[in-house]
């Protein structure tokens, strides 16, 4: 399994980013990915409510995997954001 270079919320604020400037989201940028480097950290507080949003596992989510380990991994981001 990978294990990812960058943090969760860095990653869901760059993600928040690429939809307000690509073309594939709302923007009307063919290539964003300048414009997501210089502005991500705008999307911070928006990415921090995602992780603290999804921080409660669904049903379906639970059915699949131990719902203890999934709260204490977005627990751990959320943390991991205060660092960012």
């Amino acid at each position: 399994m990978d294990i990812a270079v960058t943090t969760l919320v860095e990653r869901i604020a760059r993600t928040l980013a690429g939809l307000d400037h690509s073309v594939n989201g709302a923007g009307r940028e063919t290539s964003a990915a300048t414009s997501v480097d210089e502005t991500w950290r705008a999307y911070l507080a928006q990415a921090d409510a995602v992780l603290r949003t999804i921080r409660e596992p669904s049903e379906a989510m639970s059915a699949a995997g131990d719902p203890a380990i999934w709260s204490a991994m977005i627990d751990a981001a959320i943390a991991e954001s205060e660092t960012v």
